[in-house]
């Protein structure tokens, strides 16, 4: 009996310690982008989304920006990166997973 409610309990820590972790990857960004008001140069950036928020971080550079991610029914092959017309991120489909990352407004821009 007493095995029983440990292994239980080891499922639900490690499903809630699985909810609660940010998805974290890396991104090629092929030009400079603005991401809320900070300049990113063109380069390698890593990304974490947590709590409806992107956290981009080049170097020592840091930048977050809400987003809404939605999950597809199908794995992405690549990671892909949408820009609008003023070069500002607008999506992001992470590659290896079905998540896609939608940008929104912000005040100071994106």
């Amino acid at each position: 009996m007493s095995k029983r409610i440990l292994f239980l309990s080891l499922i639900s820590l490690a499903a809630v310690s699985a909810a609660d972790k940010a998805d974290k990857f890396g991104v090629n960004l092929y030009q400079p982008v603005v991401v809320n008001g900070t300049a990113f140069k063109a380069g390698d950036a890593k990304v974490e989304v947590a709590d409806g928020k992107a956290i981009f971080k080049q170097g020592k550079l840091s930048a977050a920006v809400p987003v809404k991610v939605e999950t597809g029914g199908d794995k992405f092959a690549n990671t892909r990166i949408g820009y609008n017309a003023d070069h500002q991120i607008k999506d992001i489909y992470v590659g290896g997973t079905n998540k896609h990352i939608l940008f929104q407004e912000t005040a100071g821009g994106q």
